[in-house]
């Protein structure tokens, strides 16, 4: 999360509570199953976050976003006083290790926004003690866990730095992080033994490397799987224009098949991670990352694929064409850089209208609901594969199904 920095004249004072933790941007996805991990540790954990409403969310013991398993988790540390929350830099606490969950941003020609972490930074130092763990969270540049270690040496700070990156699954953090390996770093021998006692609390097991490493090992992670789901997405458009099936190619492909086990199927390939992750190694390789740049136009690429194919077999200018799903994954309700809303704005451009659905999201006021958008379409489009849509009744509407998710409706693409 990238939270930017109160107005010192209007920040809330700092809590006079002793925590062993503070979390940065702890009511955010990356934050909330981390602050209840480690509540459930036993420590007591500062959920420090700019977002007033997420934490006024929390302080009712209501998550502002999907994550299973969370409710009960949060209910207990409640109950055990266990959290204490935090509105401000100057909420940091005193005491404690001080995990960020700020990224390295990209701007609008997808580079990599150095400067905002160094300003996040030297905005947040004044209220962060000289003997306290900095522990970055989030995907960094690469080179950044080093370099804001020297950088707090010029300031004549002390801190110890480590890097240890998030990789769970958006929506299932909670279970992930009790059942997969940490990734720890540090600048230091000191913040690596720091760092890996604090994980320890939580993660099952610990890889321990070097910063560069391991931020090597959360952008390699994130671009392989964004190029397998490219890779998938490219052989599903060669076979549809061949006049394949793809899901019939796919079943011969994986059938007892081991070395194919694990190759994913077709459909929208988005969300806050994969793309913005590969498109920090690109800009590491000076471009010079051809795999990821063809992964990038291939994934982004699918939905102006099938608004073409559906201007050359239908009459599109005089049809309404109804979205199924607009989260960027199933059974979630984050719609950061969902597909969903690219291929909405693509087909604004053509069809006559667009109608959009989703059973979980609750922040898109133009959302109808199922039955409507079903009565009001000429065509449909599965967006998101949420199990909602399974057996869903579609009147025998057309449907479009990359997925190859649905089996009882009138798939027609």
């Amino acid at each position: 999360m990238t939270q930017p920095i109160a107005n010192p004249a209007t920040a809330t004072p700092a809590t006079s509570a002793v925590v062993d933790l503070t979390v940065v941007g702890g009511a955010g996805h990356v934050g909330i199953p981390l602050v209840l991990a480690f509540a459930e540790s036993g420590m007591t954990v500062n959920i420090n976050d700019l977002n007033q409403a997420a934490l006024d969310q929390l302080r009712a013991g209501h998550l502002p976003f999907i994550e299973y398993d969370a409710a009960p988790l949060l209910t207990k540390a409640l109950a055990a006083n266990k959290l204490v929350f935090t509105a401000s830099a100057e909420g940091i606490a005193k005491t404690g290790p001080v995990i960020v969950t700020i990224g390295t941003p990209v701007d609008e020609f997808l580079n990599p926004v150095h400067g905002a972490v160094q300003r996040f930074f030297d905005g947040v130092l004044p209220h962060i003690g000289d003997d306290q763990l900095i522990v970055l969270r989030s995907t960094v540049y690469p080179g950044t866990t080093d370099w804001l270690a020297s950088h707090l040496k010029r300031l004549g700070r002390k801190n110890r730095i480590a890097f240890c990156p998030e990789r769970v699954v958006q929506g299932y953090g909670v279970k992930e992080l009790g059942s997969m390996p940490q990734i720890v770093s540090g600048t230091t021998p000191e913040a690596e033994q720091e760092a890996a006692d604090l994980f320890r609390r939580i993660a099952p097991e610990l890889v321990i490397v070097k910063p560069l490493e391991a931020e090597f090992a959360k952008l390699f992670n994130n671009a392989y799987r964004y190029i397998e789901f490219a890779a998938s997405n490219q052989f599903y458009m060669i076979a549809k224009q061949a006049g394949a099936d793809y899901q019939a190619v796919m079943k011969a492909m994986k059938h007892n098949y081991p070395r194919a086990r694990s190759f994913p199927g077709p459909g929208f390939s988005a969300g806050p991670c994969l793309f913005k992750d590969t498109m920090q190694l690109a800009a590491y390789s000076r471009n010079q990352f051809g795999l990821g740049h063809a992964a990038m136009q291939v994934n982004e690429g699918l939905v102006l694929q099938i608004v073409d194919d559906l201007k050359h077999a239908h009459d599109l200018p005089n049809m309404t064409v109804g979205l199924l799903g607009m989260a960027f994954k199933a059974e979630i309700d984050d719609t950061r850089s969902s597909l969903s809303y690219k291929l909405k704005r693509a087909l604004h451009m053509t069809a006559k209208d667009v109608l959009t659905t989703d059973p979980f999201v609750t922040t898109d006021p133009a959302l109808k609901p199922l039955g409507e958008v079903v009565e009001r379409s000429d065509i449909l489009i599965l967006c998101t594969p949420h199990s909602a849509y399974a057996t869903a009744d579609f009147k025998g509407k057309p449907v479009v199904d990359v997925w190859g998710y649905l089996k009882n409706a009138n798939v027609v693409y």
